[in-house]
């Protein structure tokens, strides 16, 4: 029910290191699932300057003229390149099509609230194995052959617990990891820090 004209900004960024091309989705619905709702169009950036993940900024801004046509561009803020898509109110949901949606999200609320809550946590490991990864092997010199190989188990199996997309073992190898992450730490720190100029092994990851 927002008046239109509206522009709504919202930045992004990478997920894997050196990746390149981003692809951009637009849906509409009330559902926290994306599939759950109806695709109206997609569309790539390329030629992204490769770069750590997480390092890229990507603004996708959704413009809605008075017209209620939806203008919708990606811009990376490093180079000023940017693609964009333009969809029609014909191509989107009737009036109709719209409140049956909401009473679909009103039923099934519980649900998606269960399903974004396991996505962050999920999101959540996957930076903390990310960063624990990229540290501990800038400084494995630095730790025995018994830690070592306590690292490379605890990292594998955050990454297995990360593809089985299960809540309950998603958390449990969040816990484990981040301890791991904190002895670690505590160990580098007790060295007298980092002498290496790498990463330093930091379990805090929000």
């Amino acid at each position: 029910n927002t008046p239109i004209p509206t522009k709504k900004c919202e930045m992004f960024t990478t997920a894997v290191d050196n990746q390149t091309t981003v692809e951009i989705a637009v849906y509409q619905g009330e559902r926290s699932i994306a599939r759950e709702n109806k695709l109206l169009g997609s569309f790539r950036l390329t030629d992204i300057p490769p770069a750590p993940r997480g390092v890229p900024q990507i603004e996708v801004c959704f413009d809605i003229d008075a017209d209620g046509i939806l203008h919708v561009t990606a811009t990376d803020k490093a180079t000023g390149r940017a693609q964009s898509i333009t969809v029609t109110p014909s191509s989107g949901l009737t009036k109709e099509d719209i409140e049956k949606l909401i009473e679909e999200a009103k039923k099934h609320e519980e649900e998606d609230k269960k399903f974004k809550e396991t996505i962050e946590l999920r999101n959540q490991l996957d930076a903390l194995v990310y960063s624990f990864e990229k540290a501990f092997n800038e400084n494995k010199a630095k730790f025995t052959s018994e830690e070592i190989s306590e690292a490379e188990n605890v990292i594998a199996e955050a990454k297995k617990a990360i593809e089985s997309n299960d809540r309950t073992q998603i958390q449990t190898a969040l816990n484990k990891l981040q301890n791991v992450a904190n002895r670690f730490a505590q160990k580098l720190y007790g060295q007298g820090g980092n002498e290496s100029g790498g990463d330093v092994i930091n379990p805090e990851v929000h």
